[in-house]
């Protein structure tokens, strides 16, 4: 349903409607919004143009490197603002939805903070969007509470053992579809922040609890800096301090690798930490390398953390943000709890574990989890292993990262079950995603739109390798094999009710199918499954 809403100057034209949106699209708040369209929008559009040709050159046969201009940033001696109490100590962080049961499980699930993600973990219908910013904003205010289908009933912890809250918005390369400014869509990530700074900055400041955010796939300083005048915009207009908006940048693609410094300087008066972003990082680098046949990928489940390029990066990381005076943030492992298989369940436990026992080795000063069970594994490797708030004064001064360290090659093998695995899980993850729903349970792991990137973005690069490549066995790998892996997914899959988007298991085989078969790697398996929401 359309629904046209002029608001104080006009040219607002809201294309949705979903429960309760307008307590949140009030015409104060559609007017801020579309103030920060007017101003933002023109930047916005220059900084993809700026992607678009630094791809080309990739594409061309060039490579990432460290930038020459900004070598006096690199070599300066200077460090970020001071972190505010409430994320002095960050051991442990949720991430998830924005429902409200998700909410609700997540700020009382004794983890220092809950990211609260409308980027990957969230399918952006309007009736996510409307409900996971009501969600916050009750929960900002003290009244949350969700009563499921069984009658069980949850209710907030008291605010002094709530997790400090996070909000994640979209990329700046997103757009939000459902409101348009003067005949655009609004950018997603300004819709996300800017209507949950709205309705919540101001309560929260109140509470030295922030507003807090992640900031997710900037690929330079220049995308840092906008966002940097974006909060301090929304910091004037709401007559908050400067540097009230306190910001943790998600290091997620490979050209922002080479670029930590630049990054932490352009936030320097509101940037709290660098968050080692895996999946999103080797998707990255897959895109990145596209069509470089040197740089091919190994299956996925190769692809760890020991991988020359991606320790490269971490441990970068955590030498540029304790040089500056930020945290390090570590990533996610994928693997979940297992109910219904000791066994199972055991290993998927000892992987976290030793993903986190890593991690804090090598200096990090906390850590992500993806479901409330794993929240005490993980915060037990780290109060063993760092007993103060974090550790920063691990400074790894014996780290020296090169270029080539960052796009080393990764060698491995492609067996038929890791091709198979990658075809599952793009299928899978898409036919929820067009339903509604932005992270899923597959094989005992944890599937978000960064994992499914990586699968979806593996396949392509094999089948359009130029030399042609060849599973772990001899068997040509080619488009008949992915022919005949998507042929045989219905019954690989068994009863499709079961599953969630199972109505839309063929929609998804056919988008893969033709994703797959493009004769260009399409920057985000997201833009196209867009167009195909609610």
């Amino acid at each position: 349903m359309v629904a046209v809403l002029e608001a104080v100057d006009g040219g607002i034209e809201l294309r949705a409607q979903a429960p309760g949106q307008e307590e949140l699209l009030t015409p104060a708040a559609l007017a801020f919004l579309a103030g920060l369209h007017r101003r933002f929008e023109p930047a916005r559009q220059a900084r993809l143009a700026a992607r678009r040709i630094r791809q080309a050159g990739f594409d061309a046969g060039g490579l990432p490197d460290f930038r020459a201009d900004t070598a006096a940033v690199r070599a300066g001696d200077w460090q970020v603002a001071p972190i505010p109490p409430a994320l002095r100590d960050r051991r442990v962080e949720l991430t998830g939805p924005t429902d409200p049961k998700t909410v609700l499980n997540a700020l009382g699930s004794g983890a220092q903070g809950y990211m609260a993600d409308f980027e990957d973990a969230t399918a952006p219908t309007w009736a996510n969007l409307v409900a996971g910013q009501r969600a916050l904003r009750a929960a900002v205010a003290g009244h949350l509470e969700f009563v499921a289908a069984t009658g069980k009933r949850y209710v907030l912890p008291p605010r002094e053992r709530q997790a400090v809250l996070h909000v994640r918005p979209r990329g700046w390369h997103l757009d939000e579809k459902h409101l348009h400014v003067d005949g655009q869509p609004i950018a997603a990530g300004l819709f996300d922040l800017g209507l949950f700074a709205f309705h919540n900055a101001r309560a929260l400041a109140a509470q030295d609890r922030g507003p807090y955010f992640y900031l997710p796939k900037l690929e330079c300083m220049e995308e840092a800096a906008l966002w940097d005048a974006v909060l301090a915009h929304i910091e004037h207009a709401l007559g908050l301090p400067a540097g009230q908006c306190k910001v943790t940048v998600l290091i997620e693609t490979l050209p922002a690798a080479f670029e930590m410094d630049e990054i932490l300087h352009a936030l320097r008066t509101r940037v709290a930490g660098l968050n080692c972003g895996r999946w999103d990082y080797v998707f990255s680098y897959i895109k990145t390398f596209r069509a470089h046949p040197d740089k091919v990928l190994p299956e996925r489940g190769q692809v760890t953390m020991e991988r020359p390029f991606l320790r490269a990066c971490a441990d970068l990381l955590v030498q540029t943000c304790h040089r500056r005076g930020a945290h390090a943030m570590g990533g996610m492992a994928a693997q979940i709890p297992v109910a219904d298989d000791a066994a199972a369940n055991a290993a998927a436990l000892a992987a976290v574990r030793a993903d986190k026992l890593r991690e804090v080795t090598a200096g990090f000063d906390g850590t992500w989890v993806a479901h409330p069970a794993l929240v005490p594994v993980a915060r037990a490797v780290f109060d063993e292993r760092m007993p103060a708030p974090h550790q920063q004064h691990v400074r790894r001064e014996e780290v020296l990262v090169t270029r080539d360290d960052l796009v080393a090659p990764c060698a491995g093998t492609i067996t038929r079950a890791g091709f198979d695995d990658n075809v599952e899980v793009c299928v899978r993850y898409l036919a929820a995603w067009l339903d509604g729903i932005g992270c899923v349970p597959i094989r005992h792991r944890m599937e978000d739109a960064a994992t499914a990137e990586i699968a979806r973005a593996q396949l392509w690069q094999w089948l359009h390798h130029p030399h042609g490549l060849r599973l772990d066995d001899g068997s040509e790998l080619d488009f008949a094999l992915l022919e005949r892996a998507l042929l045989n997914l219905p019954a690989r899959l068994g009863d499709r009710r079961r599953l969630p988007g199972g109505s839309r298991i063929a929609e998804a085989i056919g988008m893969l199918d033709r994703l797959t078969h493009a004769d260009t790697l399409a920057d985000f398996l997201t833009l196209p499954a867009y167009a195909r929401l609610d």
